[in-house]
Parts: structure tokens; C-alpha cells; sequence
């Protein structure tokens, strides 16, 4: 499997990645981490989502990259219009100050469309060689996954989970890994990719996401291996950080919050001093002795 990938990868300069609509941080920090390692090889990379980051991932390296598909920038641009038989004369262009202006000369009949039925599609080569990252169904790319460009190219589908449809020319499909960035930094390695501090990093605010800071019950042992891995990159637990700073701040009570404690404390006493139980006010009858 992983020599049948090498090959293709071997055989395709031109890569695209792709993530499902509204990602979490785990699969766009696994799908940008590829993005990387594919850069630093030489390959030429689209990483594509079909919609727009959420603020959860903006930390991520390379989020700035993200686009809404694979047309190529710089590729072919297409105009569309409705066309009917002999409303159309001939078509010209002119270059004016800078500005190409395309010239459709009405025939006989006049032109049946106007503006907004105009269509423009930007095109380019696609990529012969998609991943596709932690996206369970084809639909869930929306139009990021066009089956008329992309009928040529081959698949290959990495994701952990139980729902994925399986489909793809090779769908790694890990069902026992608890994200699927542990299973892209497995994948990186296996591939003989090289792993810089910024995919360590991804990688491991992935795995902290997805295990919810190695507290879900359902943590695989992959994520605490590759964790390991991805410090020694040079990858910091920043999530656990901040929690240890909220533990520290619980049990340290600041100055003036304990004075205001014992303040309360204080006046519950003087409370409890000025207002005697009810039964002291009761009549009470008390008996003497006359024995000698």
C-alpha cells in the first residue's frame, strides 16, 4: 500500500488535498500538515475546503493557504452566457488602458441575456493526486470536489472515523486512532516525508483536540506515541498549558480574595454572637434543693 503510494506520489508534481465543509481543528491541522510536507518536497500543493476557516483553526500553519478549490491561480478563465441560434453576429476584443474587452455584437434578433446571466469559471490543470483528510463522504466537499475536473485523478482517503464510506482509490482508513492527525504524522513518517517544528505543531494541537488534552477515555496509544514524536520536533502542549494555569489559579486564592473571606467569616461570628438560639428566650422553670 504504502509503496503503491510513494509511486504515484512519484508520478504527480501537482498535489490537492481536501478537507470537508466546517472542519474541526484535527482535520484541517492534519490536512495543512501534509500541506507542508508535500511543499518542502518540491511538490506543487492545493490544500481546499469548501467552506470558510472558523476561528478555532486560525492558529494553524498555513490556514492562510486554504482555498474553495483546486483551480489553479493564474489558470484558464472562462465566460459563460446563454447563447440561441442568430442572436449573435460575431464576437471581438479591444484593448483599452490595460483592459481586454470582449465585444459580443448582437445579430439580427438582439441578445436574449443579460448580465447577471454571465458566468465566469476559473480553471487550471487538476491535480493528478487528491488526499483527502478526515471527511467521512464526498458530498461533505461540496463543490471542492468537481467530478467532470477531477475524473482523472486518484484518491486517496485518510480518516479514523466508523462512518467513513471507504471510498477512494486507497482509503486509510485508521479505526482504532483517536484523530486523524496522529494518523497523518504516522503517514508523513511512513512516506519518509520530513516533519519540520510548524507540522509537529499542527499535529499536536490536532491530537489535543480531538482527545480533548489526552483526557477522552477512547485515546489510542498511537496519540500518546506520536505525541512523544512530535516534542521531541519541537511541539509544545499549549492547550494543557493554559489548563495548568487555571488549576494553579484554583488553588491559590489571591490576597484580597482571602481577606474578603475572613471578613465574611468575621461577620458570620458576630451573626451568630448577636442573634442566640430561640429556645434561650423561652420561660424556663428551675427547682432548688431545701435539703441541708
Amino acid at each position: 500500500m504504502i509503496e503503491k503510494i510513494k509511486e504515484l506520489m512519484a508520478g504527480n508534481d501537482n498535489i490537492g488535498i481536501a478537507v470537508g465543509k466546517n472542519p474541526g481543528v484535527d482535520e484541517m491541522a492534519g490536512a495543512l500538515s501534509l500541506y507542508l510536507a508535500l511543499l518542502e518536497k518540491g511538490k506543487s500543493v492545493t490544500v481546499a475546503c469548501p467552506t470558510d476557516p472558523i476561528v478555532g483553526v486560525s492558529s494553524l500553519v498555513g490556514i492562510d493557504k486554504v482555498k474553495k478549490s483546486f483551480g489553479a491561480d493564474g489558470g484558464d478563465l472562462t465566460v459563460s452566457f446563454p447563447y440561441k441560434e442568430g442572436e449573435i453576429e460575431k464576437i471581438s476584443y479591444t484593448l483599452e488602458e490595460g483592459k481586454l474587452n470582449i465585444l459580443v455584437k448582437a445579430g439580427t434578433d438582439g441578445l436574449s441575456f443579460n448580465e447577471k446571466d454571465i458566468e465566469y469559471k476559473r480553471g487550471g490543470k487538476a491535480p493528478g493526486l487528491i488526499f483527502v483528510v478526515g471527511t467521512p463522504r464526498v458530498s461533505d466537499l461540496g463543490t471542492v470536489f468537481d467530478p467532470t475536473l477531477l475524473k482523472d485523478s486518484k484518491v486517496i482517503n485518510i480518516d479514523y472515523k466508523p462512518d467513513n464510506q471507504g471510498f477512494g482509490d486507497i482509503p486509510l482508513i485508521g479505526k482504532n486512532a483517536s484523530s486523524v492527525s496522529e494518523l497523518i504524522a504516522s503517514f508523513i513518517s511512513s512516506i519518509g516525508l520530513k516533519m519540520d517544528v510548524d507540522i509537529a505543531q499542527n499535529l499536536m494541537s490536532g491530537i489535543i483536540n480531538a482527545t480533548n488534552n489526552f483526557q477522552n477515555p477512547q485515546t489510542s496509544p498511537l496519540s500518546f506515541e506520536i505525541a512523544g514524536v512530535l516534542m521531541k520536533k519541537g511541539a509544545v502542549r499549549e492547550i494543557a498549558s493554559r489548563k495548568q494555569n487555571v488549576i494553579e489559579d484554583s488553588f491559590f486564592t489571591p490576597a484580597s480574595n482571602a481577606a474578603s473571606a475572613k471578613v465574611q467569616v468575621k461577620k458570620e461570628e458576630k451573626k451568630g454572637e448577636d442573634n442566640p438560639p430561640d429556645d434561650w428566650l423561652s420561660p424556663k422553670i428551675y427547682k432548688g434543693s431545701t435539703n441541708i
